[in-house]
Parts: structure tokens; sequence; C-alpha cells
């Protein structure tokens, strides 16, 4: 069973007859031990060591590590730091030997002082995306909101906006080597290893926008970007003056002051550094980056003590921090080292007399706090007029600020012996009234952890919270309005000079002119990938903060497009050739307003519009055929071959006109159907009929049976029913398509109702054409 427990195997016990002073040492109680560790019984094992320890006329200091281990693990941290002691005043505690005490110091101030367990833990390395790595360490980060930047995680500074959709930092993109967007995994264009400059221009409106309603923060990310690009340069003084603007701009952004700390830590500026971390501590009092930079600071300017304390926050934090505990065990041991000098004996510890005792493992405000069973009360200070060297039980000696309830039994003193009985170790006397206070004209402790800094009161609780809100009074409909239909924005997109339109605005635009309505940008390119996706950071913008607007916006849309999809009201006519039901009909497409036409047919669901030959009067006939798009195939400069077959015949009922193209009031029409005699008739007529036009298109030659079948395909088989199609038979239809009649003729056909009279007119044709045939 793995228990985390540390059994150090540098102290071998030897037999009690080869070592006076382990004469009292009993094998079978230590195999005990050894298994009440592994059963996770540390009580009964710190029993046996402790019994073990009692008998010995010199102590072991193996004996007594692995009874401060047991103690430790079972959470006694005041009797187990006793024990530790006990060993280092025998010899020199090597760093990992300290593990279990900073693991189980952390655990314990993680789980009574900071109420975390491993479900509700502030920190964890597993949880996406507010987490981000810091010099090879995982941390949580500033939480993401709509204006930040997906790859830096700060402010959107010179927003871009991708062809995908997605908007990043303009400098983020020119120092990233990326391929793929990160948030939708879209690859990007690319030559030659880079992504193409489209790429890399400012979405205007964005950036406007994040100027006006983040303007301090806007400031401060221009300085801070510059100071980053500085300080890489090495130019350290430059790089703190754009630093300073930028915190004096925007004091409550975590990262900033972070890189600020670190600068000032470059620079040997610690006093200053230690400022910056103990503000990301009440920003953040449970960021570990926050205590771990404290604690760096500390360390640098050799207040250890204060230092450790921050340590075992890092880790209590985050307790899978390997670079941190083992600093923490490293400045633990060289606590411990400072008590116990010259060669193994005992330095005076005595608080008031100076020097080198006054380190005494100043975890004084740890150590000996550790060793009090109460919490301190709110309110007790070193400098509190009624501390002095014999504390109250309630405030530890020297103002710790790491109020840890250990449920320590009784308060001991901090060198108390092994057996637990009050007294000397090793001739070491204890120190009366604890450790010595500060005074009050010195500097307090620094990070007290104990009070678990809460957040500056002058900051906003946006600020605080990682999260941006954009002031009502800076909203303005008509920031966010099109340049083109100047209504709001709907689905907005963004070209790649930087520009947004409403998407169907854009379209519309380039329909007529392949350039930048604003900037006259060529967009042959941008026009050729059709990649005409959504800014996404728009649209959550208007949901946000103009829902209503938007909403209001969508339903004049929604209106528009289901008048465009009646199919009866309001048809777009494709004023060209002549079309028939079944039959294919291939068109391309490369006038502007033909080029709305389909694509809004198309964007309705419908897919379908009218065909009709041209009228010199009346601009279009009275009859045509509805077409439905099968595909669309678009080429870079905006024509398009369009794929269609014939649905239905119809006829005009008014003629109009939208957006630069017609439109028609129709009605659709059907072939009558009859009965009796009249159906025996027109089955016999029908039969005649196609055997006759399949005569007719065997007797062709070769090559031209070849180009009709090409392009309109082979004749069709004889329906069973000619009244099962309400347009009547396919091969009528393919006939008529392929005999060579003007369009007038063919005109009247296809206004027929009757498919008795349409047969009786293709036989008429047919004859002819038979006639007129060279022999």
């Amino acid at each position: 069973m793995e228990t985390g427990f540390q059994v150090h195997q540098s102290e071998q016990f030897v037999h009690p007859l080869s070592n006076p002073g382990a004469a009292g040492i009993c094998p079978e109680m230590l195999e005990v031990a050894e298994e009440a560790n592994r059963a996770g019984d540390y009580n009964l094992a710190a029993d046996i060591y402790s019994s073990q320890l009692a008998d010995l006329q010199f102590l072991d200091p193996g004996l007594c590590l692995r009874k401060a281990d047991a103690l430790a693990q079972a959470g006694r941290i005041a009797e187990a730091l006793d024990s530790y002691c006990t060993a280092a005043n025998i010899r020199k505690l090597r760093p990992e030997e300290l593990r279990i005490l900073v693991e189980n110091i952390a655990r314990t101030l993680r789980e009574k002082e900071l109420n975390i367990n491993e479900k509700t833990s502030f920190y964890n390395a597993g949880n996406g995306d507010h987490t981000v790595k810091i010099d090879g360490e995982a941390f949580e980060d500033e939480p993401l909101d709509l204006f930040s930047c997906r790859l830096c995680r700060f402010l959107l500074l010179e927003p871009t906006t991708l062809e995908c959709g997605h908007t990043f930092c303009k400098h983020c993109l020119e120092e990233e080597t990326i391929k793929v967007c990160i948030q939708c995994k879209h690859k990007l264009n690319q030559k030659d290893g880079k992504i193409l400059p489209m790429g890399f221009r400012i979405n205007v409106v964005l950036s406007s926008l994040l100027d006006k309603w983040f303007e301090s923060e806007s400031k401060a990310r221009k300085h801070w970007i510059d100071g980053e690009v500085l300080r890489k340069r090495h130019d350290y003084k430059t790089a703190l003056e754009n630093y300073n603007k930028a915190v004096e701009l925007a004091p409550s952004i975590g990262q900033l002051l972070r890189q600020h700390a670190e600068l000032h830590m470059e620079m040997g500026n610690y006093r200053q550094a230690l400022e910056d971390a103990e503000r990301m501590c009440r920003l953040k009092p449970h960021w570990p980056k926050a205590h771990y930079i404290k604690a760096s600071a500390l360390s640098e300017a050799n207040r250890n003590e204060e230092a450790l304390q921050e340590y075992f926050m890092c880790v209590a934090l985050k307790p899978d921090w390997t670079t941190v505990k083992l600093e923490a065990q490293k400045v633990l041991s060289e606590l411990f080292s400072s008590v116990f000098e010259n060669d193994g004996q005992p330095m005076s510890i005595h608080p008031l007399q100076g020097g080198p005792s006054t380190r005494l493992l100043k975890p004084p405000a740890l150590l000996s706090y550790l060793h009090s069973p109460n919490t301190p009360q709110k309110g007790c200070s070193s400098q509190d007029p009624e501390f002095s060297r014999s504390s109250p039980r309630g405030c530890p000696p020297g103002g710790s600020k790491l109020p840890l309830s250990l449920g320590c039994k009784a308060p001991k003193p901090l060198l108390e012996d092994a057996t637990g009985v009050g007294g000397v170790v090793a001739g070491l006397p204890a120190p009366p009234g604890g450790l010595k206070r500060r005074h009050s004209g010195e500097e307090s402790a620094v990070g007290a952890p104990s009070k678990l800094l809460k957040p500056d009161e002058s900051c906003s609780p946006a600020a605080v919270l990682g999260g941006r809100t954009v002031a009502s009074d800076l909203l303005d409909t008509g920031d966010l309005e099109c340049s083109l239909c100047m209504r709001l924005f709907y689905e907005p997109v963004a070209t790649p000079c930087g520009h947004t339109f409403c998407l169907k605005c854009l379209e519309r635009c380039l329909d007529h002119n392949p350039n930048c309505p604003l900037c006259k940008e060529n967009l042959s390119e941008y026009l050729a990938t059709r990649g005409y996706n959504k800014t996404v950071l728009m649209e959550q913008v208007l949901q946000r903060y103009l829902g209503d607007e938007l909403a209001e916006r969508k339903k004049i849309h929604e209106e528009e497009m289901k008048e465009l999809s009646n199919l009866n009201q309001e048809v777009p006519i494709f004023v060209c050739t002549m079309a028939f039901p079944t039959i294919p009909c291939p068109l391309h497409v490369f006038e502007p307003r033909y080029r709305l036409m389909i694509r809004r047919s198309m964007e309705t669901g419908t897919k379908q519009f009218g065909m009709c030959v041209a009228d010199e009067l009346k601009g279009f006939a009275d009859y045509g055929c509805m077409l439905e798009v099968r595909d669309v195939k678009f080429f870079p400069d905006g024509r398009s071959v369009v794929d269609t077959i014939g649905v239905s015949r119809f006829r005009v009922l008014s003629h109009g006109q939208r957006d630069g193209y017609s439109t028609a009031k129709i009605e659709y029409l059907e072939d009558r159907k009859v009965e009796g005699e009249e159906l025996a008739e027109l089955q016999k007529l029908y039969a005649s009929v196609y055997d006759q036009a399949r005569g007719w298109f065997t007797s062709l030659k070769d090559n031209m049976k070849s180009q009709i079948i090409s392009h309109f395909g082979d004749l069709p088989g004889k329906d069973p029913d000619p009244q099962g199609n309400p347009s009547g038979p396919a091969w009528a239809w393919w006939l008529l398509a392929v005999l060579p009649l003007d369009s007038r003729a063919q005109l009247t056909i296809l206004a027929m109702t009757s498919l008795k009279e349409r047969l009786i007119a293709i036989r008429r044709v047919l004859i002819f054409v038979t006639r007129k045939r060279p022999r």
C-alpha cells in the first residue's frame, strides 16, 4: 500500500550489543511501526517510535526523523516539528528528508485554512481554458471573456480577424507560428509557410470599439507589449518605463503585475518586486504564481523565513508543483541548521540576545505558531500594544500571519524533547516566551498568507474576476452599423483589408465590383475563395449588448427572406431562354443582378426561380418554366455555372421587378385529365407519336445524336400512364427541347394544358422536319 511515508534509510540501526546508545531498540516493534505506516495508522507508528526513543541512552537521528514523519502524516505538525528539531540538533537535516513535513504543512494549510480539497481546489491543472504554462509550469490564468485574445489571453490589441472569423491580437499572430486557428482548427491560407497577408490586417471596427470601451487597458496593453519587446532585447531600463506606464493605467491585471515583478527581479529591485507580488496576492489570493514571485523576492532579499511561508502557500494551492516543493525543503533545511551551528554545538536561542539567535526557525512566526493550539484572533499583530515576548495564547509570538488551526493538544516549547516532557534536549534550553517580536518601527512580515489577502477594494470587480463589461453609456448602435445598408450589422463579416459589412451587403457589392466598398482594395482573391465567414466576436458583442436591436434586425431579415421564398407572389424570373419540365438547363451567370437572384434562391432554401424568354413589350413572356438548382460552381471573378432542371410550368399574372432583376406573380399550369373514350383515344395517340419520335431520333446521323445525348441525355422511355405527371410525359418535353423550333412555337406548346393538343402539335412538327430532311 502506497502511503507516501518516507523511510530514512540513511540511519541504519545496528544490533543493540554493538551500539550502546541503541540498547533499548526493539526490531520487532520497529517492524510493527512500519506496518502501521503502510496501513496509514501514523499515530500508532509515532507512539511506537516515541517509546523506542524513550529507552535510548543517546538519541538516534534516524529514529527521530521516522517519528517526525509519522507525526506529520498524522497532522500533528507541532509535535512533528519538535522531533525534526531534535534530529537537527544531532546532525544537519538534508532537504530531501523534509519532503513529508513540507507536504503535510501545505496540506494542513490547504484543508484547514483555505478550505480546499481535491474536488474544490482553486487550482486545477486540467481545467482547460483557464490553464496556461509559465516557465514550464501550468497555472490557472485570468479567466477569458469576449474581449480576450485566445493566444496571449489578454485584451485584444490591434484585433485581427482571420479568414475563419476568429479574432486575435495582430502582435500575437506575428509572434506565433500558427498554421491553424486554435479555436476552430481551420487551416489558414499560407504561402511559403507563412499566413497570407489577409490574416494580418487590423479589424477597423473592433479596434475602435475596444479603444473606446476599454481605453485605459487598451493603452496599457500597448505599453505592456512594448515593454515585452524591450525586455527581450535586454533594454531593461526602457522596458521598465513602459511597464510602469502600463501598471499605472491598469493596476489590476495579474499577469501584467507578474511580468512587472519579474523585470524588477531581473534588475535586482527586490523591494519593488515584492510590492508587485503583494498586490497580486491581494488581487488573486489563490494564484500560486503570485505567491511564488513573492517567495522569490523574499528569498533574494534573504528573508527566508517569510519566503518559506509563501512557498508553503504555493504548495498548498498547487500540491504537484515539484520545483517549489524542493525550494521549501531547501529553505526549511537551512532554517533548521541555523539553530545548530558551530559543529553541532547549540547556539544561544534566547530571543532577546540578538544576533544569529533571532534566526531560530523564524519560521518564528511559522514554527512557533504551529505549537499554538488556537488560531490568532482577528486584529492581532506584532504592533498591538498588548503584544510582548510572552504573547497570549490567542496570538503567536512575532505576530504570525499564518493562522493554521492545527488542533494541537497544548502549546509546547519549540525544542521540547522527544519524550514529550518539557525541558531541554541535549543541553539546549527552551526559548522562554517564544520568539522575538518586531518593533513597531520595523517592517511587518510580508505576504502573510494567513490573512488570505482580500482583493484590493480599489480594483473594479470586473478586473478582479477577469471579466470585462462595457459601460452602458459607451454603447452606441451607430458604432455597430453597416456602412452600406446603414442598419445594425447582421451576419457581420470582415474583409481581408479589415473592414466590416453585413454579409448580404458585401456580397451584393462584390457582385458589381471586386473591390472593398470603403478603401477600394482589390478583393479578387477573397472573392475567389468565397470565405465569407462571420466575425465571431462581432456577433457575440451584438448578441450580448444589443440583443433587442439585433432581434429586431433579424426579424426584418427573416421577413425579407419569407417574402423572397414565396414562389407564387414574387417569383424571381431569369429572362433568357426556353426551359421545359424535367429537362436540364445549365446556365452561365455573370450579370450582378442574376448573381443576387441565384444567391437569394439558395439562401431562402427554395432553390427555385422562373425562366422566361424575352418579350419586347412586357420584358418577358407570359409563360415560363420553374427551374430548380442542383449545383452551383463559382469562379474567382464572381461568375458561376448553375446546373438546373425544369420542374413545372407557370403563367404570369403580373410583371414586376426587385433589386434589378424581374419578378412575377404566377399560377402553376397542369394538364387537364380525361377519362373514358377520350382516354382510350389519348392512349392510342400517345403510343403513335412516341413511336414516330423514336423513329425520327433513330434516323439521325450518329454525330447529331451524340450532340443531343451529351446535352439533353437519351430519349426518355414511354410512361405507362400518360397522365401520371401534371406536366405530361418527360419524353414529350425532351423532344420539344431538341426539335428545331423557334421560341415562339415552343412557347405556344409550353402553354398548352391539353396533352392531346400537345401530342398533335408535336406530330405535326415531326412530319414537317422529316419531310424537310435531305435524303
